[in-house]
């Protein structure tokens, strides 16, 4: 197993679903993690508890308090190594339906959030010159999905914000990649309609939709030393549906 002693990881997003795996995982791992949340305080408290894991609750659009907590991570630990990005929204609609509010919201919060937390702890890892940065995006984003025009926008920036910051940070020894999940059990696909369910898995290679601790096993990977040459990359994690797309 690859060990993360004595690294401090940062996961926004952490309390549930791909999140809260990504954060089990590294500090299964050894590293010592913080995540962030915005409303859920029991099942962050249970995290916490479970893990070891320090809580922050910070909404993705608070961009004081998101200079404060990367602030206070690094006054206690003098660095930070690792920021996941994985903080999302989803808000659907078809077009003609949907507000322009959530149209922002779901950028603000899914491409704007990861801006602001990744230029929130950029002079620390460049003055390092280290540290690994994945930020989780959405085969919605590769695919473009009926209904989700705002997400599937959202997800597609963030695939090239990744390739933009890679290009930035990469002379200085940071490493930023993305990883594409596709249908994952979460509490939103339990709630599928079976039959809407059922034409979603046949369109997957593995038959089956894919686990979140499979998700963070490849974010763990890409914040490893064993990633030390892969930067600038978007790697699928979808049982193969996009592979049955022409």
């Amino acid at each position: 197993m690859v060990r993360f002693d004595g690294k401090i990881a940062l996961v926004t997003g952490g309390s549930r679903g791909i999140g809260k795996a990504c954060v089990e995982d590294l500090a299964a791992r050894g590293a010592k993690v913080y995540f962030t949340y915005n409303k859920n305080d029991v099942a962050a408290d249970a995290l916490a508890m479970s893990s070891g894991a320090i809580k922050c609750k910070v909404s993705q659009t608070d961009d004081l308090l998101i200079d404060e907590t990367v602030q206070e991570i690094i006054a206690d630990n003098s660095k930070i190594d690792f920021l996941v990005n994985n903080a999302g929204i989803t808000a659907d609609q078809y077009i003609m339906m949907m507000p322009i509010e959530d149209w922002v919201k779901v950028f603000d919060t899914n491409v704007s959030g990861a801006f602001r937390w990744s230029k929130a702890v950029c002079k620390s890892m460049m003055n390092a010159r280290s540290g690994a940065i994945v930020n989780v995006a959405s085969v919605s984003g590769l695919l473009g999905i009926a209904g989700q025009t705002n997400y599937a926008a959202s997800k597609g920036a963030l695939i090239a914000f990744s390739r933009a910051l890679a290009a930035e940070f990469g002379p200085r020894g940071i490493r930023v990649n993305t990883v594409v999940p596709g249908f994952i059990e979460t509490d939103m696909t339990a709630k599928m309609p079976r039959q809407i369910k059922q034409q979603n898995l046949d369109r997957i290679l593995l038959r089956r939709f894919g686990k979140s601790v499979e998700v963070a096993r490849t974010v763990t990977f890409l914040l490893s030393d064993d990633a030390s040459y892969i930067a600038g990359q978007t790697i699928v994690v979808d049982g193969g549906l996009t592979g049955t797309v022409a």
